[in-house]
């Protein structure tokens, strides 16, 4: 059993919420990535998305974005990325880690020594934004061999048909994106997710865990009650951009721990 696996099974018996972070490896420092990674499990959060910094991440908003130019500021590449999953893992054998980012540094690594070192650093699931599930069977064959689960984005655009076939290829849990933009965006529609979920659940067993526009306590407890994981990635973003490197760690767990309490009330 994949340790995402373990994870959603764990918090369904306790009629929990997962709870998933993201932040841009390498951002605000390189130095700081690994404590970071400590210090949001220690706040409470269940699965961590990790993100891989990329020169055009197209689905990100202007934080995001600006996360990873930071981070490559400090030639912060994806063999780092995973140097830095490889000692979290040293004192931490149960957090999943997943990947998230763009297919163009997988393809330079080649994708066969990219899963072997996914398994070899710990990471648990990879999210290639740009990689579609109908053009990626060869490269997600190679994560599984590894036992590394692919992870996948549906839209609220994404037709039945669509929904279907991501769900016989997807491992771990799927991320529905709760809105027509990119990350950061404000305009979450609460009724479309209520609306949409069970459209993706007659299709999907996996957990569904709800991100993009998921900004503050009030909403991580709204969403929550939707589905099964919900996942904050600029608004952590966001306080690592206005946090210093000597009190980032503090702010950021504080906000987490703010989210945690807000979605163990659904």
């Amino acid at each position: 059993m994949s340790r995402i696996q373990a994870t959603f099974d764990k918090l369904k018996q306790h009629k929990r919420k997962a709870l998933i972070p993201f932040f841009t490896a390498g951002d605000p420092a390189p130095a700081l990535t690994v404590q970071l990674l400590h210090a949001l499990v220690e706040a409470g959060a269940d699965i961590i998305e990790l993100g891989v910094p990329f020169s055009d991440p197209m689905a990100d908003g202007p934080t995001i974005q600006r996360s990873s130019e930071r981070a490559l500021k400090h030639e912060v590449g994806l063999h780092h990325v995973l140097d830095m999953v490889a000692e979290f893992r040293r004192s931490n054998i149960g957090t999943p880690i997943v990947l998230m980012g763009y297919g163009n540094p997988i393809e330079a690594m080649g994708w066969e020594r990219f899963a072997m070192r996914c398994a070899q650093a710990g990471v648990d699931g990879v999210l290639t934004v740009d990689f579609p599930p109908e053009e990626s069977h060869e490269a997600f064959g190679h994560l599984q061999r590894h036992g590394i689960d692919p992870i996948f984005l549906l839209a609220p655009t994404t037709s039945d048909e669509r929904i279907a076939k991501v769900a016989k290829q997807a491992r771990g849990y799927v991320y529905y994106v709760s809105l027509k933009g990119v990350t950061g965006a404000g305009h979450l529609d609460l009724g479309e997710i209520e609306r949409k979920i069970p459209q993706l659940r007659k299709h999907i067993t996996l957990p569904i865990g709800v991100g993009f526009g998921i900004r503050d306590a009030a909403t991580a407890l709204a969403v929550a009650k939707l589905c099964d994981g919900v996942v904050v990635g600029s608004r952590i973003v966001q306080e690592i951009e206005n946090s210093t490197e000597q009190n980032v760690i503090a702010n950021v767990s504080k906000l987490v721990k703010e989210l945690r309490s807000a979605v163990d009330k659904a």
